[in-house]
């Protein structure tokens, strides 16, 4: 679980930056990276939820 959180954070940091960037510059690949990270820290929450699930479900065999 503080895998999660710190991967989170990291995430939130490095999608704020990002942003902060594109409004400052007005360069476009800032909010494109941004996007990415979104859709990477997406699929990185369902796949540690999927693990917690699995994991429960192995526990009660």
């Amino acid at each position: 679980m503080l895998l999660a959180r710190i991967i989170g954070a990291l995430l939130c940091l490095g999608i704020g930056a990002s942003l902060v960037l594109w409004l400052l510059t007005g360069r476009s690949h800032y909010k494109t990276w941004a996007w990415k990270l979104f859709r990477a820290g997406v699929a990185a929450a369902f796949a540690i939820l999927a693990l917690f699930a699995l994991e429960r479900a192995l526990i009660a065999i």
